[in-house]
C-alpha cells in the first residue's frame, strides 16, 4: 500500500492505496481513521484495488470550515471529495463501502452519482432520516450522543476533557498498535474532535433535509446495494432487518449480518471480508 496525500479541491485527503484489480473505495465511521480497514484491505488486495481515505474532518486529511449549519461537513461535501479522490488516481468508476458514518457518505456516493458507483455496501446503518423517525426512548437513551454532538461547543469540551476516558473502548486488541497509535493521535487532536463532531451536526441539519428532499423526489440507489450489520451490536435490535429499511432506498438490496461487535473491520475482518468479495464479484 502507497501512503499518499492527494488534492480533491478544498483540502487534502490523507489516503493508503494499492493491490490489484478492480477499484474498491473503503470509507471508516467515527471514530476511527482510514487504518480501521487494515486487515480487510490485506485481505482483499489480491483481487481488488484498494483506496482507504481519511474523510474530511478526520485523522490526518483537511478541516473544513465552519458554517451555521455544518454544510461543508456533510456527506454530500464528503462524496465529492471521494469523486475528485478517485478520480485523481484514474478511476472513472468504482465500488463503494463505508461502515457507520462512512456508510452515510458511500450511500451518498450512490444516490448523487449513479453514473460512478457501480455497486455499494452500507454496513451498520440505515438512512439518517429513518434513524430519526423510527426511534424511541431506547435509541434515545443509548444513542444520546448523536443529539449531545448536536450540541455547540460542549461537546468538544467533554471530549478534550480527557479523550481516551470519552474513548474508552478503545484499545489495540483487534486494530493493531499502528491503527492503535494512530487512532490515538486523532482523539487527542482538538481540531480533529472537533471535525468529527460537525460531522454529527452535520447529520441532523443539512443531511437530514438532504435525504428529506430525496424521498420526496422519489430519488432510489439503481446499483446493486449490500446491507451488512453486526449481529451484537444494536442496530436490529432497534430498527428490525435493516435491508427491509434499505429497500426503501435502492431496487436492489441483499445482506445478512455479521457476528461482530460494532467495529466489525476490526473484530471480524475475515467474515467482512469473504461478504464484500462475494458482493463483488457477482454479476
Amino acid at each position: 500500500m502507497t501512503l499518499d496525500y492527494i488534492d480533491v479541491g478544498p483540502g487534502l485527503l490523507r489516503v493508503r492505496h494499492g493491490g490489484n484489480g478492480p477499484p474498491l473505495l473503503l470509507l471508516h465511521g467515527h471514530p476511527r481513521t482510514h487504518m480501521t480497514w487494515g486487515h480487510v484491505a490485506d485481505l482483499l488486495s489480491p483481487r481488488f484495488t484498494i483506496v482507504c481515505p481519511d474523510l474530511r474532518g478526520f485523522g490526518k486529511s483537511f478541516q473544513p470550515v465552519d458554517s451555521e449549519d455544518s454544510r461543508y461537513s456533510s456527506k454530500r461535501a464528503k462524496a465529492l471529495d471521494c469523486v475528485a479522490l478517485m478520480q485523481a488516481l484514474g478511476y472513472r468508476t468504482f465500488a463503494v463501502a463505508g461502515h457507520d458514518r462512512g456508510s452515510y457518505v458511500a450511500f451518498r456516493l450512490a444516490l448523487d452519482h449513479p453514473e460512478i458507483v457501480t455497486k455499494v455496501a452500507v454496513i451498520d446503518s440505515i438512512p439518517i432520516i429513518e434513524h430519526l423517525e423510527r426511534m424511541d426512548w431506547r435509541f434515545a437513551r443509548d444513542w444520546y450522543h448523536w443529539f449531545f454532538f448536536a450540541r455547540p461547543e460542549k461537546p468538544e469540551q467533554a471530549i478534550n476533557a480527557d479523550p481516551q476516558a470519552w474513548y474508552s473502548r478503545i484499545h489495540p486488541d483487534f486494530m493493531g498498535k499502528e491503527a492503535y497509535d494512530d487512532l490515538l493521535t486523532a482523539i487527542h487532536d482538538p481540531a480533529v474532535v472537533h471535525g468529527m463532531i460537525e460531522d454529527y451536526r452535520a447529520g441532523l441539519t443539512v443531511d437530514r433535509e438532504d435525504e428529506l428532499q430525496d424521498r420526496l423526489a422519489g430519488k432510489r440507489i439503481a446499483c446493486p446495494l449490500l446491507c451488512l450489520w453486526s449481529t451484537k451490536d444494536d442496530l436490529e435490535y432497534f430498527f428490525g432487518d435493516p435491508r427491509e429499511i434499505w429497500r426503501l432506498w435502492a431496487v436492489n438490496v441483499t445482506g445478512h449480518g455479521i457476528e461482530s461487535g460494532h467495529h466489525v473491520a476490526e473484530e471480524n475482518p475475515v467474515d467482512l471480508a469473504n461478504s464484500l468479495q462475494r458482493f463483488l464479484s457477482e454479476e
